[in-house]
């Protein structure tokens, strides 16, 4: 027994897709392309034929004046036998004037010349109404050699006052018309020919371009890949820049817009002229590729990548921007409490070298030294600590401030709170940030510390030294930073604010002092770089203190 053959599922067969964009357009070019040719050559065949026809008409008339105005011809008319005078005559004026026949013929009709000399003789085929009224007229008709274009034309006698003796009929076969048209149409055909097929060839050539420019996808695929496009451009919550070769902005989504604080109107205008800060605008002209860099504008901190495109005649470029600000100010509050912990750290190290000395005393049996000793460290400690916090109640200040003489105080330098320094608790408005006094205060206490730290290229003759002010005043803040260090060279005075600019090696250096500026501008307030009273730099920002201050 045979068991049935099993068969797999019949999937249907799929469809095929529209044809491309440059498909369609290359079929649509050519059929325009071949209409036009097609057009073209029927209605050069047409005119050729009129023109052939008018021209032949024209060949005739003049043939058929000549014979009848000629004096031989009105003087064989008289003869009985005209024949013998008009025929040698008429066949040589015919072949000199190219038609097919010079018929003359007597006002009857009966013709004295035809170029097949059986025919002479015979009555003509034809009208000649018209002629024996004194008209010269035309007509297509069928003779002796087969259809022809015609015209006939009285032979007026002047001696016998003008009478009609005579007539005369001259034309062109059609058979002869139709040889010089298939001539023309044969040359219309060719220009067509070649006209086609230049036409197909720059078709194709323009439409392969075409092809590559949209990567063989049809007008279907290239429309929704413009709707996701428009999409994605306005989800996208980072910031997306497109420079053409000219370095113009040939897109940007709301991201980018708002994070470089742009208008409508920014596409199509130069990078150069969008107000952007000069190492932003130069990052974005230059050629090759960028990543992850930091850039400040007026009030953000942005990190920008961008990727040469290529492909293109002319070379662009794909920005990225990415919102830092958040996260540098975060990291700037972690590098402080990683300060702290390191003061910490710190203290605890120097309270058990302090602990070792005092047990160490007392197991000498130095008791009274070892509670002086003790007495005298806390004492210190005290002091500092009460005369910060009695000084500064803003509590985040204060703290900055202790963290930051610890951590001086490990590195050698000592820092002073200046006696005027007074911030009462209360005075600082809601909308003064403590994470931009963090900023502010704790960058330039960084850079002073670090230049006021004995190095082997600097050293001091006194002690290394950095002097605080921090007094709020009426409806201003007051923060002073000096230090007696090297200070800063009259030239690099406006260049240390931007970013990048650090006299310490490596890499992750450089910002602090913009992001100082940024966060004093960002609240309305100033920043200013003079000389130390001790030779050092001193960096003095003022704040203002009236709410809704903010710039």
């Amino acid at each position: 027994m045979r068991l049935p053959r099993l068969r797999g599922p019949r999937w249907p067969r799929p469809l095929r897709g529209p044809r491309s964009l440059a498909g369609q357009l290359f079929a649509m070019q050519v059929v325009l392309v071949a209409a036009v040719v097609v057009g073209c050559a029927v209605f050069a065949y047409v005119s050729a034929g009129r023109q052939a026809e008018e021209t032949a008409r024209r060949q005739a008339t003049a043939a058929a004046t000549a014979v009848a105005d000629s004096p031989a011809v009105v003087a064989a008319a008289r003869t009985a036998d005209p024949t013998a005078a008009l025929q040698p005559y008429a066949e040589r004026l015919r072949r000199d004037a190219g038609v097919d026949f010079v018929v003359v013929m007597a006002p009857d009709g009966t013709r004295w010349t035809h170029p097949e000399p059986s025919a002479i003789g015979g009555k003509y085929l034809g009208h000649i109404g018209p002629a024996l009224r004194g008209k010269i007229f035309p007509e297509t008709h069928m003779g002796v050699l087969g259809p022809s274009v015609r015209v006939v034309a009285p032979v007026h006698d002047p001696r016998r006052g003008g009478r009609i003796t005579a007539l005369v009929s001259s034309g062109i076969t059609i058979k002869t018309i139709g040889e010089q048209l298939r001539d023309q149409v044969l040359a219309v055909v060719g220009v067509a020919a070649a006209a086609l097929a230049l036409g197909g060839a720059g078709t194709y050539v323009i439409n392969a371009r075409l092809r590559r420019h949209t990567h063989g996808m049809n007008a279907q695929e290239l429309g929704r890949m413009h709707d996701y496009h428009q999409a994605a451009l306005h989800a996208v919550r980072e910031g997306l820049l497109m420079l053409d070769g000219e370095r113009r902005v040939a897109l940007i989504n709301d991201g980018g817009r708002e994070l470089l604080g742009l208008s409508e109107d920014a596409v199509g205008r130069p990078v150069g002229e969008l107000g952007l800060p000069e190492p932003l605008t130069e990052a974005l002209l230059a050629p090759g590729p960028r990543v992850d860099e930091l850039h400040l504008t007026g009030d953000r901190v942005l990190v920008v990548n961008a990727s040469p495109v290529s492909g293109g005649e002319q070379r662009g470029s794909v920005v990225t921007l990415r919102d830092h600000t958040e996260l540098q100010a975060l990291s700037g509050e972690l590098d402080s409490v990683r300060g702290f912990a390191e003061a910490l750290r710190s203290q605890a190290h120097e309270a058990a070298n302090r602990l070792h000395t005092v047990v160490s005393l007392i197991e000498l049996g130095r008791a009274e030294e070892a509670v002086e000793f003790a007495t005298a460290e806390l004492e210190l400690a005290q002091a500092l600590t009460d005369r910060v916090v009695g000084a500064v109640a803003e509590p985040v200040l204060a703290a900055l401030l202790l963290g930051k003489a610890a951590q001086a105080n490990e590195r050698g330098v000592e820092l002073t709170l200046t006696p005027d320094s007074r911030i009462d608790d209360g005075v600082l408005p809601p909308d003064l940030p403590a994470r931009d006094l963090v900023t502010v205060l704790g960058n330039l206490l960084d850079n002073a510390i670090d230049a006021a730290a004995p190095t082997p290229e600097h050293s001091t003759t006194g002690t290394p030294r950095v002097l605080v002010t921090a007094r709020a005043t009426g409806d201003e803040l007051l923060l002073r930073v000096a230090d007696n260090g090297p200070g800063v060279a009259a030239e690099a005075a406006e260049e240390i604010f931007r970013r990048g600019w650090s006299t310490k090696q490596g890499p992750g250096h450089g910002l602090g002092l913009a992001l100082v500026r940024q966060a004093v501008r960002r609240n309305g307030g100033a920043l200013a770089l003079d000389r130390a009273p001790e030779g050092g730099a001193q960096f003095t920002v003022r704040l203002p203190l009236r709410t809704g201050a903010t710039a």
